[in-house]
């Protein structure tokens, strides 16, 4: 029987501190340190969005006779914390509107003497929105007071609406994997503008089978999200591209260290600051802010509000959608035929 091979990489030991630098180099070391670092800021960012939801400037009209409307609002914009950012209607059916076209989180109707006030809300944008306001009225006027009447609620199996939420988390990790898998296969830099148009056309297709996917599950299967199938499909697509082009376009400007830039924005910040769990009001100003400037974000808006709302204030989420999507092609383009024009023709280099 034949003696087995010894290994190619096989060195003999030379003490403790050779064996460590032959199990762990410098390069696994700083890419280990780089881990750690993406690790400690998922914490940060998850804890820091969501250990203590507070409200702030809610949107909120308020109908009243008109010698008390004026008085209300002005109490209500003076709250301590600043919780509300209110404004007046003109009539119950102007509020009811302006709710369910999304222009307002909510609408306070006040009864005459004696009767009780109406909250009107719309719990499909978001249930613990709802609630915070709840606790705000609590405060304001007192237990029992306060009858809350929902314009719009999730689906019986929505939930505590939060498909949309997940829709899209899993559209965008499937986005920015599928780059991140042809990376690790072929090289996170292709070779000539050639190959990254045919990585970005294979892009193209996964994010169309991954749409309409994302629309039979939510849709046909589980019945969270009825309805909808044809707009579901394609914003599923325009998501799915969305993060899919742009993974790739940060690891031909980047190399492999795109993937981790990947999921420091599609998962760090992103997912906390998408308004899925907690809606944009009761988020700290930080995830606020940037939550609607990328692919989480705007995905959960546009799913949640043609669900829900008609699609109603859906313009700015296309657009930060469309130009993520965009802009990873542009980028990926660019730079790939910067690369190709340094290097010289694509045979000349081993790569992808």
């Amino acid at each position: 029987m034949a003696e087995p091979s010894t290994p190619s990489d096989f060195r003999p030991s030379k003490g403790f501190a050779q064996e460590v630098k032959d199990a762990v180099s410098l390069r696994a070391t700083i890419m280990i340190l780089g881990v750690l670092i993406l690790e400690l800021a998922f914490v940060v960012s998850y804890i820091g969005a969501f250990h203590s939801p507070k409200p702030s400037r809610i949107a909120l009209v308020v109908v009243a006779p008109a010698q008390a409307q004026s008085a209300l609002v002005g109490k209500l914009n003076a709250l301590p914390g600043r919780p509300l950012s209110v404004r007046p209607a003109g009539s119950v059916g102007q509020a009811r509107a302006m709710v369910l076209d999304r222009r307002v989180e909510a609408a306070l109707v006040v009864a005459p003497a004696g009767g009780a006030d109406r909250l009107l809300v719309a719990s499909a944008a978001g249930p613990a929105g709802v609630q915070s306001l709840q606790l705000v009225f609590q405060k304001v006027e007192g237990p029992g007071r306060l009858v809350i009447t929902d314009l719009r609620p999730p689906t019986s199996a929505d939930g505590r609406g939060l498909s949309s939420f997940y829709l899209v988390v899993g559209l965008i990790i499937g986005g920015y994997l599928a780059s991140a898998a042809l990376a690790m296969s072929f090289g996170a830099r292709p070779a000539n503008l050639h190959r990254t148009l045919i990585r970005l056309a294979a892009l193209a297709v996964l994010s169309v089978l991954s749409g309409l996917g994302g629309a039979v599950i939510a849709d046909l299967v589980f019945d969270a999200l009825p309805n909808h199938f044809a707009p579901l499909w394609w914003i599923g697509v325009l998501i799915t591209f969305a993060a899919a082009a742009a993974g790739m376009a940060f690891q031909v400007l980047l190399g492999p260290l795109g993937i981790a830039v990947s999921v420091l924005i599609f998962v760090v910040l992103g997912n906390p600051s998408a308004g899925g769990v907690f809606p944009a009001s009761l988020l700290p100003p930080f995830w606020r802010d940037i939550g609607p400037a990328l692919p989480s974000g705007a995905g959960v808006t546009l799913v949640r509000n043609y669900v829900y709302f008609g699609g109603h204030d859906t313009f700015t989420a296309w657009w930060v959608l469309c130009a993520w999507a965009v802009g990873g092609v542009l980028l990926s383009c660019v730079a790939s035929l910067l690369r190709q024009v340094r290097f010289g023709l694509p045979g000349r280099r081993r790569t992808a």
